[in-house]
């Protein structure tokens, strides 16, 4: 048998214009996303409220609240813990909106992509 032309696996050139306008279009989404996500502020707070820490979507502290009360320069220790944890579940939140728009954006494919 003759082999015949074309392109390997059975790929025609409109299918691949196709895939490569969808990839575009979504790595602007993406880029989107991320922009909208960098705009977004998360709190989270530590201690029944005394400490609250308010970081961006670029993982900056923007703000760190305490209470009065939560301010006992006889245990620093307290305070320091209380401002980490906060800090850390803020973070968490961050990652975890993060994480949510990616997967809707994929539809669950995962992040392999290499845009």
């Amino acid at each position: 048998m003759a082999k015949r032309g074309g392109f390997p696996g059975g790929m025609m050139p409109g299918n691949m214009n196709n895939l490569m306008k969808q990839a575009q279009k979504m790595q602007r989404q993406m880029e989107e996303n991320q922009k909208a996500l960098q705009e977004k502020e998360f709190t989270a707070s530590a201690g029944g409220g005394a400490v609250e820490v308010t970081i961006s979507g670029k993982k900056e502290v923007t703000k760190v609240k305490l209470a009065e009360e939560v301010v006992d320069p006889e245990d620093i220790e307290m305070l320091e813990d209380l401002i980490m944890a906060a800090t850390n579940e803020a973070l968490r939140k961050v990652e975890e909106e993060s994480a949510a728009v990616m997967s809707k954006l994929t539809g669950g494919l995962g992040g392999g992509f290499p845009f």
